[in-house]
């Protein structure tokens, strides 16, 4: 049968639309479908605003971190309006990009919502069209619990375009999501409380990260309040909140933010007219291969609920194109010692397993830590400190796990991904010089393991 398409992608964010791209590149005709942003979550309201955003937030003790470095500076004012205009100039520039990385690489852009018609045909905009393969790439979308007054909070989607600065704000949720933005407002002035109905944030991050995090937060004023859930919220008359605990407790607030998980975006899909289906959680449920149930189609990214990081998204975008249609360049994507960074204040980076995921394999381990203050705050009243940590198998030697919480824990965790990909071992840390004066030396000079 003639298709009026190779590979049909529905969702153009960073996985799509790196499937799409490739998939044009190895000779396929390629459409991608798209109802809202170009370039998907990630682009338009996750890690790219919000990274924006937490270095707007970190002015404000570099600022204050400059008088011990003998600067004098007038009293500072910040801008929400211009932080958030500037920041929607950027996003329309990386939607032109992706605008033109598709249309330049020859994929057809259809701009509404695609809706499945059967295994090989969607509908958009009142046409039908056909293809061979359907990729479906539509993320996650962000999940306000049904309680009272849900109406009255704002989830991440609306976060990006507040009109103005909330004076008081309470965030909801243990993730890092919650963590992030927590950090973002309370960095910009607002009077932040951060509420997770768990007994410490991060769940499945390594315990000496979490509990470091909790210290390095409350130092510097921000109100965690832990085993803490919302019954209901309700508006009041000079429009701010009052929020009702479970525990009874009463807060006063002008917004809730809410960052208590994502589902994956399946709306109005027409999934009804396929043999795709779901796993219990609701995500599509795929093989190794990113195939659902229904052969012609196939899944990747947040929608699949694995590991919704957009790197990831990219990396199994990438796999489909090449095994649809360059099979020879082919490769599995590998789900071991993927690193990733959580943008608080102070920053997060880890990669590979944490201490308690190593004693839970059967690891024998060592555990290598070390605390210090940054040199850059010697001068400063900021008593600030850093935290990094390896998990070494004590039998093989061979690091299983790197993690830090400080500045640019993300850059410098990067580079370590790459050794532990590789294999590398605690003497390989040890017999690797230092980059000196910095930070990151502190990871080649551990040499005392804390606990086995």
């Amino acid at each position: 049968m003639a298709y009026d398409f190779d590979l049909y992608v529905i969702g153009a964010g960073s996985g799509g639309v790196r499937s799409a791209r490739f998939a044009a590149g190895f000779g396929a005709k390629v459409a991608v479908a798209e109802s809202r942003y170009l370039g998907g979550t990630c682009v338009n309201v996750g890690c790219v605003p919000k990274k924006l955003l937490v270095y707007g937030a970190h002015f404000a003790e570099d600022f204050e971190q400059s008088a011990g470095f003998g600067w004098s500076l007038g009293e500072a004012d910040f801008d929400w309006a211009r932080l958030i205009a500037n920041k929607d100039r950027e996003i329309n520039r990386l939607n032109g990009i992706y605008r033109n990385l598709l249309v330049n690489s020859g994929v057809t852009l259809h701009e509404g919502h695609a809706r499945l018609i059967d295994p090989h045909q969607v509908e958009i905009n009142g046409q039908r069209y056909s293809a061979k393969h359907i990729l479906i790439a539509t993320g996650g979308w962000p999940q306000i619990p049904d309680i009272p007054g849900r109406e009255h909070a704002i989830s991440s989607n609306e976060a990006f375009f507040l009109k103005e600065l909330p004076k008081r704000i309470l965030v909801v949720g243990g993730g890092y999501i919650a963590v992030e933005f927590a950090g973002i407002f309370h960095g910009l002035g607002a009077d932040t409380k951060l509420l997770y109905r768990g007994e410490l944030f991060l769940r499945g991050f390594d315990g000496a990260v979490r509990k470091h995090l909790q210290e390095e937060l409350t130092k510097r004023g921000l109100d965690l309040q832990f085993n803490a859930d919302i019954e209901r919220i309700e508006k009041q008359a000079d429009g701010s909140l009052k929020v009702t605990l479970k525990d009874g407790r009463e807060l006063a607030t002008d917004c809730v933010f809410y960052a208590t998980g994502r589902r994956p975006m399946l709306d109005n899909l027409g999934l009804e007219n396929t043999g795709v289906k779901l796993d219990k959680r609701g995500f599509i449920e795929v093989d190794e291969q990113y195939q659902s149930a229904e052969p012609s189609i196939l899944a990747i990214g947040d929608v699949i609920g694995r590991v919704q990081l957009t790197p990831v998204a990219l990396a199994e975008g990438m796999a489909v194109a090449r095994r649809l249609f360059k099979p020879e360049q082919y490769r599995p994507v590998d789900y071991n010692m993927i690193p990733t960074a959580v943008f608080s204040l102070p920053n997060i980076g880890t990669v590979g397993l944490t201490e308690e995921q190593a004693r839970e394999a059967g690891h024998k381990v060592q555990i290598f830590e070390s605390r210090f203050r940054p040199m850059k705050l010697t001068l400063t009243e900021c008593q600030e400190r850093t935290l990094m940590k390896l998990v070494v198998d004590a039998d093989t030697d061979k690091v299983l796990g790197c993690h830090m919480v400080g500045p640019d824990a993300g850059e410098i965790v990067q580079g370590l991904a790459i050794a532990l990909k590789a294999g590398a071992t605690k003497r390989d840390f040890d017999e690797t010089i230092g980059v000196h004066p910095t930070a990151a030396e502190e990871f080649v000079t551990m040499r005392t393991p804390v606990a086995g």
